[in-house]
């Protein structure tokens, strides 16, 4: 089976993360490791929430529901602006993360922004931009693939067993783990974010 997060990092093609880059007037590079970091976060998050039965059914009932995969169709004109959603949840990027990160939003904004070297500002608009491309790739594999809630939750944990190598991954890990008193991002800026940017950028 693909590894869903190598599918979605596959759709940052150097067009997209153009479009990106002008949209939010950022760096190039600083867009490029920022846009990684974020479909890492999101997909661990979703990963982390879907271990638990009711978070699974829940997931599959979003996916069933408002994400039909068709958003993959044409992110370029729905990142624009220049496509309608037929569904308006299906792009509804603040409205997903308030599910996906709850409380940690600003935390990952944070971690995401010291990795890349993007303002906080801007690595949160590109993560309201970039949710509604996350969750549109689940409902495709969902489709594609004929998952139910169970099946949807052992290809999460199948991209999680996959990912466990990648450093920036187990750090995001820890970060979704924390208890959300801010010392994990005390220890993290300690550890140097240099290295950790050189690591979302390759």
């Amino acid at each position: 089976m693909s590894n869903i997060l190598d599918l979605l990092q596959g759709q940052l093609s150097e067009g997209l993360v153009d479009q990106l880059s002008q949209s939010l007037g950022a760096d190039k590079q600083q867009t490029n490791a920022a846009a990684n970091g974020i479909l890492s976060t999101l997909m661990s998050a979703i990963a982390k929430n879907a271990s638990q039965p009711q978070g699974a059914e829940a997931l599959n009932n979003a996916l069933e529901r408002d994400h039909d995969g068709s958003f993959l169709d044409n992110i370029s004109g729905f990142l624009g602006g220049n496509a309608q959603a037929s569904n308006p949840k299906m792009v509804n990027g603040a409205g997903i993360l308030k599910h996906v990160l709850g409380g940690k939003q600003s935390g990952a904004i944070d971690m995401i922004s010291k990795m890349s070297g993007l303002s906080g500002d801007k690595t949160g608009n590109m993560m309201t931009m970039l949710a509604p491309m996350v969750l549109g790739m689940l409902g495709k594999q969902k489709r594609e693939q004929g998952l139910d809630a169970s099946g949807i939750a052992g290809m999460l944990s199948g991209m999680m067993g996959q990912n466990q190598k990648r450093q920036e991954m187990g750090i995001i890990g820890k970060f979704l783990d924390a208890d959300g008193d801010g010392s994990f991002m005390d220890d993290l800026a300690e550890k140097g974010m240099g290295f950790l940017g050189n690591l979302l950028k390759k």
